[in-house]
């Protein structure tokens, strides 16, 4: 029978990140495409321990749970972002099944087909297909290294009068790149001022490359709530980076009113994340230093993100240019206009390595001559020769654009 699927799915983009990687699937490739951390750094002793833990109470481990979380986690959650300058109530926090559904039920209490959202360039690819299949009214704000310009920004608050903004203001996916003290400053002013919610995605900020107090500058959160009680950011983050990615466990904070809305919406879409993970995760937090946890991953994945960057520098490809990130799991390469990622990555897979192309974290206007590279899952030992058969891909592309050229002569 024919299927007559609602409007919205017409919206609904495929992720390019999982269509490389069902294309590299089985295969002898080396994958600097997906956003995995290393599996060989995940707590498994300490997280068997904590379910252990977990099931061996009464029956009710296994039974439904509070659309709102596990209550001691939530409060193990709000006191670790207190810790972090967040100030956090429990009740004002809203366990997910990863940060992806705090995004999508955050933008489904708010948006209406049509509104307008303003966001960076590039920016967070699954953001972009859950704005999308609310039909949102997608605005890009200029940036730089440092963030939203400001001047652009205040013209595109008075001039599309959006209803959110949303980023990755700290090692950003894919850019690696994070904002400035000023320019969150000043973002939080702006938006403030015109009335606008700010979403701010914070997957990455505690894997920090420099553990100098003061290295970083602080959350939108942070600034926004130590400068009155008129909250406008809205704030998300997740253990998939900083513990594992199959617990599935994110949170949500803002304002008490749009979290309890937000948790209506939960209620209707799956009425609870899993509540034995988010048992297993209190009673991790209890027995294990998850501090500490961090540092370990932090500086592992700083040594193998040094160890891409030099095998990049290396090669010294005509007009490549990146920056190192100082955080998070990616890196931003550039390489020379006349080159088309997206053309270029079929050829990368004949030769054994995946990337994502850059176009594809754009709403409009791609950079296509970027690529994302994710430095935390492959083992060190073979980046050297992920970057040869990137080499070797980056020839035969020149090779063939040069014979076309021929040919069309």
């Amino acid at each position: 029978m024919k299927i007559n699927y609602a409007e919205m799915t017409g919206h609904l983009g495929s992720s390019a990140v999982r269509d490389i990687l069902k294309v590299t699937q089985g295969k002898d490739i080396i994958s600097l495409a997906g956003g995995l951390p290393a599996e060989e750094l995940f707590p498994v002793e300490a997280v068997r321990d904590a379910y252990n833990r977990a099931l061996s109470g009464s029956a009710s481990s296994l039974q439904y749970g509070l659309t709102e979380g596990y209550a001691p986690l939530r409060e193990a959650v709000a006191a670790r972002l207190t810790r972090q300058d967040i100030p956090v109530q429990a009740a004002d926090l809203l366990l997910t099944t990863g940060s992806q559904q705090a995004i999508d039920l955050f933008c489904k209490v708010l948006l209406d087909p049509g509104d307008t959202v303003l966001i960076e360039a590039p920016t967070y690819l699954a953001a972009l297909q859950v704005l999308g299949s609310y039909r949102a009214d997608l605005r890009t704000v200029q940036s730089d290294e440092f963030g939203m310009l400001p001047d652009h920004l205040e013209e595109q608050l008075r001039l599309h009068r959006p209803k959110l903004l949303y980023t990755v203001p700290t090692f950003n996916n894919p850019s690696g790149a994070s904002w400035s003290r000023e320019r969150r400053e000043r973002t939080v002013e702006l938006c403030r001022r015109y009335n606008v919610l700010i979403l701010e995605d914070n997957p990455y900020g505690e894997i920090t490359f420099d553990e100098t107090p003061g290295a970083y500058p602080p959350t939108m959160a942070s600034i926004d709530r130590s400068s009155g009680d008129d909250s406008c950011v809205v704030y998300t983050g997740t253990f998939s980076k900083i513990v594992a990615p199959a617990l599935r466990t994110g949170w949500i904070t803002g304002p008490s009113e749009l979290i309890q809305m937000i948790a209506k919406a939960k209620r209707a879409a799956d009425l609870h994340s899993s509540a034995i993970d988010q048992r297993a995760l209190h009673e991790l937090l209890l027995g294990f230093d998850i501090d500490a946890h961090i540092r370990v991953i932090s500086r592992e994945y700083h040594s193998r993100m040094k160890r891409l960057s030099g095998e990049l520098s290396g090669r010294g490809w005509e007009g490549a240019s990146f920056n190192e990130p100082r955080g998070g799991m990616f890196l931003w390469l550039k390489l020379s206009p006349d080159i088309n990622t997206t053309e270029l990555l079929p050829l990368a897979v004949e030769q054994g390595v995946a990337f994502v192309p850059g176009a594809v974290f754009y709403a409009a206007d791609p950079l296509t001559n970027a690529m994302r590279l994710n430095f935390t899952h492959t083992p060190p030992a073979l980046v050297p020769l992920a970057v040869q058969r990137l080499e070797t891909a980056l020839e035969n592309y020149t090779r063939k654009s040069a014979e076309a050229m021929g040919t069309i002569v």
